[in-house]
């Protein structure tokens, strides 16, 4: 288990991995375009080469891209959701060029259709992006916090698109971004010891451990169920401290990285929940 945080690349890619390093992080996730719009700067080899570089002189070897917020592959605007399909296919394979691990995205959400016709959508979204694609650069599905009639809140739907996808493009093999924030947030209680237990054994019997790949690390400002997307510094929030502690405990997780999004209100809080997620960090 390696544990960073989500760092800005502001002023180019290398300055991922330097910001990374610069707080103590031992793995990091960045925007490798802007999240609010616009074309990327281009990979130039250059710029892959001493990213690369740049991670490899720093020890690391696990690192994450994360898409831009306005993905919406739920939407039945053609501009928008194809626009969706174009960024994150782009994303996985500006990923897979700079030896990232992972990309996790946001499935977006259904405002005109019902749940069944969003998640036919969505499933054929996410087989437009990777028809095709030969990447080791894995594409996970981030699961949500249920505002909005957003899609992927709940383990059911993230396994019923799981396996629509799937059905399809078999060469690909997709995985989950579990947030804590988000999932506490659609009813998934991490408050304490056997909490915890029990909403992994049913993200295991619904989508299988095999498929979580990645932990954001965020605690809550809102109460469990309240559906409304509010990250929290460790500890401050409605998880608390004792959730995080039985999530770092817990055995099935320890292959799992984790990663901070909680809030830059200024560097020093954020360091804070790094040294306490390490602090907390259960030794093999």
């Amino acid at each position: 288990m390696k544990i960073g945080i989500h760092v800005s690349a502001a002023g180019g890619l290398i300055n991922a991995p330097i910001n990374a390093q610069a707080v103590g992080c031992e793995t990091f996730q960045f925007f490798s375009r802007s999240p609010r719009g616009g074309s990327p700067a281009p990979l130039t080899a250059k710029v892959i080469n001493e990213f690369k570089a740049r991670c490899a002189n720093y020890g690391f070897t696990d690192y994450y891209i994360h898409t831009p917020y306005y993905i919406n592959f739920a939407s039945i605007n053609d501009r928008i959701r194809l626009g969706s399909i174009e960024v994150v296919r782009q994303e996985l394979e500006r990923g897979d060029k700079l030896g990232v691990a992972a990309t996790m995205t946001h499935l977006g959400s259904a405002k005109e259709i019902n749940l069944k016709k969003a998640l036919t959508l969505v499933a054929d979204s996410l087989i437009k992006v990777l028809r095709n694609y030969k990447g080791k650069n894995q594409l996970l599905l981030e699961i949500s916090a249920g505002s909005g009639r957003v899609v992927g809140d709940n383990f059911t739907d993230l396994a019923e698109l799981i396996n629509l996808v799937e059905k399809k493009i078999s060469h690909q093999r997709l995985g989950v971004c579990f947030d804590t924030a988000h999932a506490f947030a659609s009813g998934y209680d991490l408050r304490n010891e056997q909490s915890v237990k029990n909403t992994f054994k049913q993200f295991d019997n619904i989508i299988g451990l095999d498929r979580l790949v990645l932990i954001h690390a965020n605690d809550s400002k809102v109460e469990l169920g309240s559906h409304k997307d509010r990250h929290e510094n460790i500890g401050k929030g409605k998880i608390g401290r004792q959730g995080f502690a039985a999530l770092l405990k817990l055995s099935i997780l320890r292959k799992v990285n984790f990663i901070l999004e909680t809030p830059w209100s200024d560097e020093a809080e954020v360091k804070k929940d790094l040294h306490t997620l390490k602090k907390l960090r259960v030794k093999k």
